[in-house]
């Protein structure tokens, strides 16, 4: 198996500015990066290794690269309740720049419920559903309740 990174990249990139269209921050691609990488960082934090390593082998090579930067399978799963726990999380996660990429917990939940419809272009349904059985209780809405146009 030969890998081709220049491919990656480029698929990466062509990801990248569609995501950032469906986010309506086209102008803005780095800011797509870290929003994206703050919500799958959080969908980490609150699932079992067993079930993100399921879950990574369906995602294209540019987008496990994105899940797995960082990742410690040592640190314990984050306990979230609710959508603004989530949201607290993933802002935590972004850091610094946080108070710009999610500028209201409207704009967050909008990004999240964005994210999470893109996914399912490359995870299948039952991997979702495996998803979704782990997530507390206030939270399975994220995989399958909201449909963009």
């Amino acid at each position: 198996m030969s890998l081709n990174f220049n491919q990656y990249a480029a698929e990466g990139n062509t990801f990248l500015k569609k995501y950032a269209k469906e986010l309506q921050i086209s102008e803005d691609p780095e800011r797509a990066g870290r929003v994206l990488s703050s919500i799958l960082h959080g969908l980490r934090s609150i699932i079992s290794v067993e079930e993100s390593l399921q879950f990574i082998s369906q995602l294209p090579m540019f987008l496990k690269a994105v899940y797995v930067n960082g990742w410690s399978i040592k640190t314990n799963k984050k306990k979230v309740k609710n959508m603004e726990d989530f949201i607290d999380l993933i802002r935590s996660i972004d850091g610094k720049t946080s108070l710009h990429d999610f500028e209201s917990d409207e704009i967050a939940e909008d990004y999240i419920y964005a994210t999470f419809f893109i996914l399912r272009m490359y995870v299948s349904s039952g991997e979702m559903e495996d998803i979704k059985g782990e997530l507390p209780k206030r939270l399975k809405g994220l995989i399958f309740d909201h449909i963009f146009i």
